[in-house]
């Protein structure tokens, strides 16, 4: 099968090289990412393999379905930017990778956080410049904080376990428990308690009509004080400007994310040397306890490769079956 690879960079093609060694397909990799311009690429493919920002929605589902595109294979677990009713209309099938490294993810986070608490980014900087003062870099201690983890699957599992070990209470909101996490201790709460009582939030739910803006100014207004928030789920789970009013007011402690709503014209790219157009997002770069990374946690050599063998294994599902290993349907589409 003919596979159309949009949104490639060369890491893509050293692992999917590698997971499509000895199979019949055909590689076509595009840098472009997909949307409405740059569907008639696709054309003389069977299949298309999209990433965390290319645009999949009904239009461009249409023009895809014109070329002759019977599946689309998603690089990511994550299906939020693909039109599945659209899909489930033209025909075309839609498949991802439900899990890649969930390592990966939760161990950046807790990167994230550390970085943020104790300031090292600041201090990294100060270092080089010769400047030894501690002013500034106050942090707290871990041991004993009290982390709320929203959203509880694999990634938040581990994230959770790896607090556990650092001493905290743990507080958990899902709509379905996972007795892996209430065996470390973790305790399930309303949302609303989890706000109120964290130093720590993390969110790890995937984006849904009901997780957008998620955290939003209702939700913020009812945090603890000084409290830190780390995002590496979807960017849209957080409301951004309640977040910067939030920080402007001092009511949240420290912002650290490697996810951004608006991120689909900046990350993934070398825009060093031009103007950000993105007024919101530059001002998140003006607060000292803000930290940001450009949708990184996932990236790994252990989950580059999973992402890339079970991409190649959808395929071969559907040209054996007809039906890609992990096929995603409107039934995902269900809270």
């Amino acid at each position: 099968m003919e596979i159309a690879v949009f949104s490639t960079r060369p890491y893509d093609r050293r692992f999917l090289d590698a997971a499509n060694a000895g199979r019949a397909h055909t590689l076509r990799y595009l840098e472009a990412k997909l949307d409405r311009t740059t569907a008639a690429a696709a054309a003389g493919a069977q299949c298309v393999a999209a990433f965390v920002n290319d645009v999949l929605d009904a239009e461009v589902l249409g023009l895809l379905h014109t070329q002759g595109i019977r599946l689309v294979a998603l690089r990511s677990a994550g299906f939020n930017h693909v039109d599945l009713e659209a899909a489930a209309r033209l025909g075309v099938q839609v498949c991802r990778v439900p899990e890649y490294s969930p390592h990966a993810v939760a161990e950046h986070t807790v990167a994230l956080l550390l970085t943020l608490n104790r300031r090292v980014h600041r201090a990294h900087a100060r270092v080089r410049e010769g400047n030894f003062a501690l002013d500034g870099l106050l942090g707290m201690d871990l041991y004993g904080k009290t982390v709320g983890v929203v959203g509880t699957g694999k990634i938040g599992a581990i994230f959770a376990r790896i607090m556990a070990g650092f001493g905290c209470t743990l507080l958990g909101a899902d709509l379905h428990e996972n007795p892996e996490c209430q065996a470390l201790g973790l305790k399930y709460v309303p949302l609303e308690v989890l706000w109120r009582e964290c130093d720590v939030i993390s969110l790890h739910c995937p984006l849904t009509p009901h997780t957008r803006h998620l955290v939003n100014a209702a939700a913020l207004s009812t945090f603890k004080p000084g409290a830190i928030l780390l995002n590496t789920s979807r960017g849209a789970v957080v409301d951004t400007a309640a977040v910067i009013a939030a920080l402007k007011d001092k009511r949240l402690g420290g912002l650290g994310i490697d996810v951004y709503e608006e991120e689909a014209d900046l990350f993934f790219r070398d825009l060093s040397g031009e103007v950000l157009h993105d007024d919101v997002f530059a001002r998140l770069l003006t607060f000292s306890n803000v930290l940001i990374t450009g949708h990184q946690a996932f990236f790994t050599v252990e989950a580059l490769t999973a992402i890339a063998e079970t991409t190649i294994d959808n395929v071969d599902a559907f040209v054996a079956t007809g039906r890609p290993r992990h096929p995603v349907g409107v039934e995902k589409l269900a809270p």
